[in-house]
């Protein structure tokens, strides 16, 4: 059967490269149509081909990685918001470096051994040479977003994936990298995987901008757009120079919105040949903490809007910096905002109201912090806005996921190395997280995923208060004030002998449980607040129906993925309003929606009599089904196009759910 289906595929491609059927060329975007070309005629592929994918060695590898570092660590936080948001899906999030070099690789515990064994692993080589037309290597020679959907795989054993890529482009306009989305033997339609794409291609922007202020914080860097709500926004142009008023990079969006080419854009360029604007007057302007959007007219008349950014920004202020919507930012002071952030993060919820009291009781204090709660609950958010708050708030926020890093990389990661350390090491070694947090907050979430032999060297740092690197002979003192997270239960790792218990007592001073979004009692304020931060000054407002679904849903994701639900219905929403058919399918057809209105199929209607205490559990949801079949079907008087649309299934589907259930329309009684 494989060997049928792989020759098929292998005619197809043929038939679309011959142009003996225009069916096959047709029925493909002209971004797939190029791509076989390419393999065809540029690599000599052959599409029934099947070899083990190319794996870099761990020093070539580690090579890689060093290279695009910064993305890295910006990318990290940004991919688990982005898998917690597709999860359902079986999804993989990839990142890779600009020659389709996989660097770092986000899914599920469950699905790590069928993306291994797809070839999705942490130093595979997925350009298109190799590969085929795939969704990363076809991203790279592209240069911009790309969906590949199964059968537009050029290799046949690759057919049984989807992907949607999108890319990641330095501050100098040369791709930095790919931020992919793919899914193992999904049986979805290509149109799903366009939710996942707009999805990729926003958090790959918010890398981008990202890598950008990180790269250019002792600059100055000007934020501009033509419509002053989309400052402070992903779409901004934002271009950096220096002291003298020469231009050093613009990103992607300011290119576009200047004209400018990317080989112009530091080319004999100033700024006062841009803008309109005296350099004095414009330095004028300039603030640590911009607040105020002013009008800005370019030398070829058009009318922008902008902020200008002064002083350096420390690293762990990046994300937040860029987040934050102008609408947002007032006279206060940064320390102000931020101890507003955490009696915000009270809400209305008791258990948070518990949590904030208790924290900013020992924010000053030789107390460790240990938060517990599901995965995306605000775990790192939390520990944010307590750093902020402390004595160390203008000292780095240093964040370690355990659980992320690869287990033969997290020592170096954590205690850093000295020159020579080991072969591929870089030449001027490197510091650990430990000692980029000296001074300031050490974060360690997913602590119960640490690997045993490094609990120990851990225990060590915290009871001595000094860390030795590898290959270093003498250690090297440290003040850090330590969070840790999980969502795991301590107890249990203590007990079955995978989690030292002196080490668990060192992290365990106040214990703070952070409750399930479904659990807390302000939802709807927690969703409106969400909201206000992702629309970033635009006024919206969810519709009624909306928010039904959203506060029905049983958020598996949490904070984290409200966050990525709202963040693409503010992209996809028209006129202010967030409606129903802004949400994911997940949400709108999924069993939260039976809250919302008989139309959905798993609520039974008025009439249906109780369940049972011990009745099959199958059969009264085939029975809640029916019973809402008919309810919406009397409602639109059996007009099956009506009910299919307010269903949200094909005419088909409805037809198939009919027979399924033996019912029949009365005209064909």
């Amino acid at each position: 059967m494989a060997e049928r289906a792989a020759a098929q595929h292998a005619a197809r491609v043929l038939a679309m490269a011959r142009g003996s059927s225009a069916g096959v060329r047709d029925e493909l975007d002209a971004t797939v149509t190029r791509s076989w070309s390419r393999c065809l005629g540029d690599y000599g592929l052959d599409p029934v081909m099947r070899r083990d994918p190319l794996v870099l060695e761990r020093a070539q590898f580690e090579d890689h990685r060093e290279r695009v570092r910064d993305m890295l660590e910006i990318a990290q936080v940004e991919m688990d918001n982005l898998h917690q948001q597709i999860a359902s899906s079986g999804s993989a999030i990839i990142l890779t470096d600009a020659e389709g070099v996989i660097l770092n690789c986000v899914t599920s515990p469950g699905m790590s051994r069928l993306f291994r064994r797809a070839g999705l692993w942490q130093g595979a080589h997925w350009d298109e040479e190799h590969e085929g037309t795939n969704g990363i290597g076809t991203c790279v020679i592209e240069r911009r977003p790309v969906a590949i959907h199964r059968a537009e795989h050029f290799l046949s054993h690759h057919t049984g994936l989807s992907c949607a890529a999108a890319p990641i482009f330095a501050p100098n306009g040369q791709m930095l990298g790919v931020l992919d989305a793919s899914s193992v033997n999904s049986r979805d339609s290509k149109q799903s995987q366009f939710h996942a794409l707009a999805m990729a291609t926003m958090s790959a922007k918010l890398i981008e901008n990202c890598v950008f202020l990180r790269q250019f914080r002792g600059e100055w860097v000007l934020r501009f757009h033509n419509r002053p709500e989309f400052v402070g926004q992903l779409s901004e142009g934002m271009l950096a120079f220096d002291g003298a008023g020469r231009v050093l990079a613009a990103n992607q969006s300011a290119l576009g919105q200047l004209g400018l080419a990317a080989q112009d854009a530091a080319t004999a360029r100033t700024v006062s040949e841009l803008f309109d604007v005296d350099f004095d007057t414009l330095l004028g302007r300039a603030s640590q903490h911009p607040n105020t959007v002013w009008p800005l007219r370019g030398r070829r008349g058009q009318q922008f809007f902008a902020m200008l950014r002064g002083r350096e920004l420390p690293a762990t202020a990046l994300r937040h910096a860029l987040l934050q919507a102008p609408a947002e930012r007032g006279s206060t002071t940064p320390l102000e905002r931020a101890r507003m952030d955490l009696a915000g993060l009270r809400g209305r919820d008791p258990l948070m109201a518990h949590n904030v009291r208790c924290a900013e009781k020992v924010v000053d204090r030789n107390i460790t912090l240990l938060l517990h709660g599901e995965t995306g609950t605000g775990k790192e958010a939390f520990a944010k806005a307590v750093h902020a708050v402390s004595k160390r708030a203008t000292k780095p926020f240093v964040a370690v996921n355990c659980a992320a890093i690869p287990e033969s990389l997290i020592e170096s990661e954590l205690f850093g190395y000295k020159a020579g350390a080991f072969t591929g090491a870089r030449r001027e070694g490197m510091r650990g997280k430990i000692l980029q947090a000296h001074g300031g907050t050490l974060f360690l979430d997913e602590i119960g995923d640490m690997p045993p032999q490094l609990q120990t060297r851990l225990l060590r740092v915290l009871e001595e208060r000094e860390i030795l690197p590898l290959g270093a002979e003498t250690p090297i003192p440290v003040d850090i004030k330590v969070i840790s997270a999980t969502h795991r239960n301590l107890d249990e790792l203590v007990a079955s002998g995978t989690f030292r218990e002196d080490l668990y007592y060192r992290l365990n001073g106040l214990v703070l449980t952070l409750p399930a979004l479904r659990e807390r009692a302000d939802l709807e304020d927690v969703i409106q607040r969400v909201l206000s931060a992702e629309s970033e000054g635009q006024a919206l407002h969810i519709a009624p129906e909306a928010l039904a679904l959203l506060t029905a849903y049983p958020w598996p994701g949490n904070i984290r993925q409200l966050r990525n639900v709202l963040r693409t219905a503010v992209a996809l929403c028209e006129d202010g309003v967030v409606r129903a058919e802004d949400l994911p399918a997940e949400l709108r057809r999924g069993p939260a929606a039976a809250a919302v209105r008989p139309a959905m199929v798993f609520e039974p209607a008025p009439e249906a009599s109780p369940t049972p205490p011990h009745a099959d559990p199958r059969r009264c949801l085939l029975d809640a089904e029916k019973s809402a079949l008919l309810a919406e079907l009397e409602r639109h008087r059996w007009n099956m196009s009506n009910t299919a649309r307010d269903l949200g299934v094909s005419r088909n589907t409805l037809y198939r759910k009919l027979h399924k259930h033996g019912i029949t329309p009365p005209t064909l009684g």
